[in-house]
């Protein structure tokens, strides 16, 4: 599963956002994720699908690279992933307004 988000913030911000929504992923649902290198590594489960892969930045864009959920699912996941990543990198959006998932 592949999917490319363009986004207007600074590197600095996004990375900043996509930490926390990290944190909401983690405390909502599980889902671990660990930044190495610059790239978050994610796993875990949400529902019945399983969410492995890693998310690497690129100036004004976010990479999502993870393994397919399945015909079944995919198209739900690809929704999920890019509504959350619509919220947390809405500028419109101030990053204390975010949720955490506590």
């Amino acid at each position: 599963m592949q999917i490319d988000f363009k986004h207007e913030l600074s590197e600095e911000d996004a990375r900043a956002r996509l930490e926390v929504l990290g944190d909401y992923l983690h405390n909502r649902h599980g889902i671990r994720v660990a930044w190495v290198d610059g790239k978050a590594k994610f796993a875990g489960k949400y529902m019945v699908v399983k969410f492995e892969g890693e998310l690497s930045m690129a100036p004004g864009m976010i990479h999502f690279r993870g393994q397919d959920p399945g015909v079944l699912w995919r198209r739900r996941a690809v929704r999920y992933l890019e509504s959350k990543l619509e919220r947390y990198l809405d500028p419109k959006v101030s990053i204390e307004e975010l949720p955490r998932g506590v």
